[in-house]
């Protein structure tokens, strides 16, 4: 396989910055009661910093904090609830150099989120929420813009498909367009294929073989494909806990083929790959 050069990028995030040319982990902290892997067990302040800080130690760059489970099914989250559930955790980690990002569709969650000290706007429903794409132009901030179709209580229904990848790009574009339209920054756009969202088993792996084609789009690119259901399918029926080497290998053919940042909930394990990834660069 052909590795593919990683976008020379150096997004602004506050008073810190995010050097895309090498890839990146982004650690997942989900302050939810109900998330498919890690439901209840940071949904805490405490418990939450407390494994922050260890992922930052393990080499994460980035924090994901969500306070909405996006799992299949999963119901969608009062915003003055999703609020209290991830402020807190925004404000103490404010206080540390690490680029925070909130996995969110509420313009007013994102809005009371920046203003507590976070910098990315990770967003699973691609700003289509009312207000989104007027809100994301006026924070002016980096925005992750992934591809789902429907919503997690309907998206299982929606994977049909011409072309996975082909038809993946075609609906990111248009959300991309719109966000350009409603004045977001180009340069503060990346782009999440979304595994898992809105495409079967087959779905996912032809997507992450064809990773490599969404370079064509021009814009750095975000993997998300921590302990989904498709890679326990491919390890035979593997539960979340068991899926941690199988997200590891995929997020590494997805490094290989452009990806500048992976999502990932076994941050340790992720780090130590990228790390024996770039020294097989400079050999």
């Amino acid at each position: 396989m052909q590795l593919m050069p990683l976008p020379n990028r150096v997004l602004t995030c506050g008073r810190l910055s995010l050097d895309l040319s090498i890839p990146r982990v982004m650690g997942i902290l989900n302050v939810t009661p109900d998330s498919f892997s890690d439901g209840g067990l940071h949904n805490t302040k405490d418990a939450a910093v407390e494994r922050a800080l260890q992922m930052i130690a393990e080499g994460a760059t980035v924090i994901d904090v969500g306070g909405e489970s996006t799992r299949p099914g999963a119901a969608i989250v009062d915003v003055d609830e999703e609020i209290r559930r991830v402020i807190p955790v925004v404000k103490a980690l404010a206080q540390h150099d690490v680029i925070i990002s909130i996995d969110t569709s509420a313009p007013e969650v994102i809005r009371a989120a920046v203003a507590a000290g976070a910098h990315i706007w990770n967003d699973v429903r691609a700003l289509t929420r009312p207000q989104a794409l007027q809100t994301a132009a006026e924070l002016n901030i980096p925005i992750i813009i992934m591809h789902m179709r429907g919503e997690p209580t309907t998206m299982n229904n929606l994977d049909q498909y011409q072309d996975v990848t082909e038809d993946v790009m075609v609906e990111l574009q248009q959300r991309i367009d719109d966000a350009l339209v409603a004045g977001v920054k180009p340069e503060h756009i990346l782009i999440d294929p979304g595994f898992g969202f809105a495409k079967n088993a087959q779905q996912n792996l032809k997507l992450l073989k064809e990773f490599w084609k969404l370079n064509a789009m021009g814009y750095p690119i975000l993997s998300a494909l921590s302990r989904k259901r498709f890679i326990g399918e491919a390890l035979g029926g593997a539960d979340a806990a068991q899926r941690a080497v199988g997200s590891v290998a995929a997020h590494l053919l997805s490094i290989q083929q452009g990806a500048c940042m992976v999502r990932a909930h076994d941050v340790k394990a992720m780090s130590d790959a990228i790390k024996v990834w770039q020294a097989m660069q400079l050999a």
